[in-house]
């Protein structure tokens, strides 16, 4: 198999079952190597938002700021690839971003008057298309008199740079009885759907395997 074929043939792929973060499809007549760089793409190199920058501007919770800080960093949030750029592809070509590659989450606790647990409910963004996957997550607890208020900035990246970026919790590769052919499983973090995520992973080996041909030519 060459360059020019592997597309093509990734792109008839097998579904072998399928669910809301979970699919398994069959890779057949695929190298071993290609299948390989697939399924590590699926975990680790297909962007999602993932919380970045974290300014806190009241925080009298028992939890210090850099801990605040790391747990919005770990919530999943709901990513769409064809709305907004990565920054280092973004045409405003600026450390502060735009609203093409970046978007501002807020929370504001308020003054408790109980002791509550802050979850993900409350974590507002400025774009309904990028927001936590689930409203249930827990972030901090208060007692009376607590408060918590920050400004949070997302933008995509990659698993490479931070496990927080991850696309996927696992993308496994598995043999089957049959020769030359193999079953990628993919489970989302539910930041993407799993078939997004594969075919997103596809499209990323190949402009890599495109841009290595490149290369070799112009070394020859």
């Amino acid at each position: 198999m060459d360059f020019e074929d592997f597309h093509q043939d990734l792109s008839s792929l097998e579904i072998i079952s399928k669910g809301d973060k979970k699919m398994s499809v069959k890779l057949k007549g695929v190298p071993l190597q290609y299948s390989n760089a697939l399924r590590r793409i699926c975990l680790n190199g297909v962007p999602i938002f993932a919380i970045d920058t974290v300014d806190i501007l009241e925080n009298s919770s028992v939890i210090p700021d850099e801990g605040l800080a790391h747990r919005l960093g770990l919530i999943p949030l709901k990513t769409d690839l064809t709305r907004f750029n990565e920054p280092t592809e973004c045409d405003c070509k600026s450390e502060t971003g735009c609203s093409n590659c970046k978007v501002m989450l807020v929370l504001d606790s308020g003054d408790s008057d109980i002791t509550r647990t802050i979850l993900s409910n409350e974590l507002i963004s400025e774009n309904d298309l990028i927001k936590p996957i689930s409203d249930k997550i827990p972030i901090v607890q208060l007692a009376t008199g607590q408060r918590v208020k920050v400004e949070c900035y997302a933008r995509l990246g990659r698993g490479t740079e931070h496990a927080k970026w991850n696309s996927s919790n696992i993308s496994v590769l598995t043999e089957t009885n049959n020769e030359d052919e193999r079953i990628l499983t993919v489970e989302s973090t539910g930041s993407l759907k799993p078939e997004e995520i594969i075919l997103a992973g596809v499209e990323e080996v190949n402009k890599r395997l495109v841009e290595f041909k490149d290369i070799i030519g112009n070394l020859e």
